[in-house]
């Protein structure tokens, strides 16, 4: 599976970003949840939001409401819709999918997210 994500770019404190993934390959009809990472400088990656085929989603600690996962099962997409963004939301963000059991992931190559305050 690769996977493609785009949409970062830098945005001022406040304002909002929307993110894209699409995965493609052959093993894409084995994915089930796809999901949004971000890595700030210095940091761990950590999980700002996942979501299932099915529609289920699960957010990171502390991402609050100000972010929104959606996904598009037809064009194997998956988007996050930032909002209010902060200084501290820099980072760069990865997609990810995964199957069922998460004993097969993918990791898209990140895209760079920069809140200016």
């Amino acid at each position: 599976v690769q996977l493609q994500a785009s949409g970062g770019g830098l945005v001022q404190a406040g304002g909002s970003l929307r993110l894209s993934c699409s995965a493609s390959g052959s093993d894409v009809v084995h994915v089930r949840t796809m999901a949004w990472y971000r890595q700030a400088p210095g940091k761990q990656r950590e999980l700002v939001t996942a979501i299932t085929r099915g529609g289920s989603t699960d957010y990171g600690d502390s991402m609050g409401d100000r972010f929104a996962i959606s996904r598009d099962n037809a064009k194997n997409s998956i988007y996050l819709q930032m909002d209010n963004l902060r200084p501290e939301d820099t980072a760069v963000y990865y997609c990810n999918a995964a199957n069922w059991d998460y004993s097969i992931e993918f990791w898209g190559q990140g895209t760079l997210v920069t809140v200016s305050s």
